[in-house]
């Protein structure tokens, strides 16, 4: 028992680090790419560049971890989830990078506090999983948050709001079904993130290479070598990796709603990071509407919390607690020894002398009286 609540108290103390450097990570990451954003207007290539980071890191580093190898995925399984994962995962990334060069920081993790509405509403399309009226009602805070700080945004541009939007939905699909791949194939949750990095590099190159590559490599930073640019982008890339590595394993950890509670903390984290190191303005009614947005995401684990509590099934209770024994009728276990002329299945001779009763509790052990063939059948 003593080590029962030493091993839960050691995984509750390794989840509460993992997520302090998840959020110390994600804002420097935020921040970096903002500043990066700004000096070198390119959405498409700093996705580029944070997919390369977790494609070429993740295997030399995992292998060096010893994280276990690949497991065999099934073809129909493969196109039917992990690709569909893999554009989710690409498509949230170039909008979040759109959202976050096109508005702060802060109003950006905002309009992402919206990630509660997107699960109810996809896991009803995806799953046909209906809501309680309690998860239904914690959703309008969010909403009403969000319609606040929109409406007093300073800074506020609509492309920079629908690329939150979106960006919010691809990671709201990511994580239900990251944690469904999960379970299904057993796979270990850091190669999933490096198997959907190589995938969603390999489908966006070609995108990348048609639509930003000829504006790059005629960009000033580039072409005088700006070595402080190339530097933000190489810290934004590793940055990123880390990231994805600390949320993945945190979701494998934690049940989905635990993460949830967990993002929502971290997003506050990073607006108020932002909002000390950038320091884009703000109104009062501006903070008033963040925090509506970010109390709503909290009410929503809540009532989540509440209403699994109420919905966890209970085994049927007999009309009588007390079970009536009644001993088997004198004769030879047929699964246990064969009945056909005095020989075992398998054309061993059975014992000579048998146990009446239940041939596993006859002899007070548990375990099946007779001879050391006998024995070695029954395993």
């Amino acid at each position: 028992m003593l080590g029962g609540k030493r091993t839960g108290s050691r995984h509750v103390a390794v989840v509460l680090l993992m997520c302090l450097f998840w959020y110390v990570i994600s804002s420097s990451n935020n921040v970096i790419g903002k500043m990066v954003l700004n000096e070198f207007p390119f959405p498409m290539t700093v996705t580029l560049v944070q997919l390369c980071s977790i494609t070429l890191y993740s295997g030399p580093f995992f292998n060096l971890w010893r994280i276990r190898k690949y497991q065999e995925i099934p073809r129909p399984y493969y196109y039917r989830l992990i690709v569909p994962l893999a554009v989710g995962k690409l498509l949230a990334s170039v909008t979040s990078h759109i959202s976050l060069w096109k508005v702060p920081v802060s109003y950006a993790h905002t309009v992402k506090a919206t990630m509660p509405l997107f699960t109810v509403v996809l896991t009803r399309l995806f799953f046909g999983e209906k809501q309680p009226t309690l998860v239904y009602l914690s959703l309008l805070p969010i909403i009403t948050g969000v319609g606040i700080a929109t409406v007093t945004e300073i800074s506020f541009d609509m492309m920079g709001l629908i690329s939150a939007l979106i960006s919010t939905m691809g990671f709201s699909m990511q994580n239900i079904f990251s944690k469904k791949v999960l379970k299904d194939t057993n796979i270990h949750h850091l190669r999933l993130l490096h198997l959907l990095g190589k995938l969603s590099l390999f489908i966006f190159l070609p995108l990348w290479l048609y639509m930003d590559s000829f504006a790059v490599f005629r960009h000033n930073a580039i072409k005088n070598l700006d070595y402080r640019v190339i530097a933000l982008l190489f810290a934004d890339g590793v940055l990123n990796w880390l990231q994805n590595i600390i949320a993945f394993s945190v979701l494998s950890l934690v049940t989905p709603l635990t993460y949830a509670v967990a993002s929502a903390s971290k997003r506050i984290f990073v607006i108020a990071v932002s909002l000390l190191i950038l320091g884009n303005p703000v109104t009062w009614i501006n903070c008033l509407g963040m925090t509506l947005a970010i109390v709503g995401v909290l009410c929503y684990n809540r009532a989540k919390q509440i209403t699994k509590g109420r919905e966890a099934p209970t085994l049927p209770l007999s009309q009588s607690s007390h079970v009536k024994y009644q001993p088997l009728e004198q004769q030879t276990d047929p699964y246990y020894r064969g009945s056909v002329n005095g020989k075992l299945s398998n054309g061993l001779h059975r014992a000579t002398t048998m146990t009446p009763g239940n041939s596993l509790l006859a002899n007070g052990s548990g375990m099946p009286s007779g001879t050391a063939a006998t024995r070695l059948l029954f395993v």
